[in-house]
């Protein structure tokens, strides 16, 4: 299994394919995760071709059981994350 990609890396590898150098990659890169992780935070979502969508999704309040002991508690309703990932992206990794 290969390492993740580090921001560093990614940062790097971006300003390459664009042309840019790594601090306005960095930027942009940082720019990118505060609009969607606002919009996202906000209920909306985002979708970034190719990729996939980042949207909110609330949770009902529900028993959960502790996996050390067994245990059964209520849990409050929350909200979480998801993200649904592309067709396009999809193909290219089962190629």
């Amino acid at each position: 299994m290969m390492k993740p990609m580090t921001k560093t890396q990614l940062v790097a590898a971006l300003a390459e394919a664009a042309g840019s150098d790594k601090a306005s990659a960095n930027r942009m890169l940082e720019a990118l995760t505060d609009i969607i992780s606002k919009e996202v935070a906000a209920g909306g979502a985002v979708t970034l071709p190719g990729l996939g969508k980042f949207m909110c999704r609330d949770r009902p309040a529900r028993m959960v059981r502790n996996p050390a002991t067994g245990e059964q508690m209520a849990k409050e309703a929350d909200r979480v994350v998801k993200v649904t990932i592309a067709k396009a992206l999809k193909d290219v990794i089962n190629g």
